[in-house]
């Protein structure tokens, strides 16, 4: 399906360990994580809070296990701080990423975000102001060319609880913003979370996508969200999120739609679950045999 060599296959930590919620998987060590994501078949990961800031330990712990690093999430507040204060982080994370190896960097804004805050996800989405959409979309420029000047750049992240989160927020930015500074992150899970269906994003910006997310959803747990006016974090504690195979995202028009428009990059498994319900190496290995069994990779 995919041609040699097109895509990487990686997954995310925050299936082993929170770093929103640090309660879940306290006890899974870095070790365990990144030994478990090889055993499991994957050959790269994103980068947690449990993972060595020391570039050195960070490298030879993953070369043992012949892994590698994809990128990292970063933060960036364009719309309600000082774009030089978002700026000075992003440099710093920007190095690390570079010493690493990874060649994208993953931003989403969270400027307004209620991801991690008490209040209804559903209910209370932000909403930018005019002021506020050109101020990010010139912030995420400035963000790109920093990230260029290491030969690497930047991928937004949509999410669920942002100002960035439907498709048509998406479809603004995109146009918002210069395509030579500012690539997208396509997201299975929050998009379908939002309503939308991925298909349309992913056809309509492939040529900007640059880095994948694989997260499945399971709806019955999302509409106890909707109806029950819980928050993000809820969501995540009562397992609204899963691996592709386990929830109820048909992947097999994802993965056919990516080969067929030829899309080059990571393809990263990420899954926010309760480690103590959802064993992380059993469900990795789930994850794994579904990609090889519908995407042929």
């Amino acid at each position: 399906m995919f041609k040699d060599n097109a895509v990487k296959l990686g997954i995310c930590p925050i299936g082993w360990t929170n770093d929103d919620i640090p309660e879940l998987g306290k006890e899974n060590t870095f070790e365990q994580c990144v030994s478990e994501m090889a055993l499991a078949g994957f050959q790269g990961t994103e980068v947690g809070n449990k993972y060595p800031k020391d570039t050195k330990d960070l490298k030879k712990a993953l070369e043992l296990r012949q892994m590698e690093v994809a990128s990292a999430w970063f933060s960036s507040f364009l719309t309600t701080r000082p774009y030089e204060e978002t700026e000075m982080a992003f440099i710093d994370h920007r190095d690390f990423l570079h010493e690493m190896g990874a060649k994208v960097i993953v931003v989403s804004e969270q400027g307004h975000s209620i991801q991690k805050e008490d209040v209804p996800l559903f209910e209370d989405k932000p909403h930018f102001s005019e002021q506020e959409w050109d101020l990010l979309a010139k912030g995420l420029e400035r963000l790109g060319d920093r990230a260029q000047d290491k030969g690497m750049e930047i991928v937004f992240h949509h999410h669920m609880g942002t100002g960035v989160q439907t498709k048509e927020e998406i479809d603004k930015l995109m146009q918002m913003t210069d395509e030579n500074k500012v690539s997208l992150l396509f997201d299975t899970g929050h998009l379908y979370l939002s309503g939308e269906d991925p298909l349309d994003v992913l056809k309509l910006h492939l040529p900007r996508i640059k880095h994948v997310h694989l997260k499945d959803v399971r709806d019955p747990v999302a509409e106890q969200v909707r109806n029950e006016n819980l928050t993000f974090l809820d969501g995540v504690r009562r397992g609204m999120f899963t691996v592709p195979g386990n929830g109820d995202i048909d992947f097999s028009s994802v993965f056919e739609t990516l080969a067929h428009l030829d899309y080059r990059g990571w393809m990263l498994v990420e899954a926010e679950q309760d480690p103590a319900k959802a064993n992380p190496l059993e469900y990795a290995i789930i994850a794994r045999n579904y990609i090889r069994e519908k995407a042929g990779v």
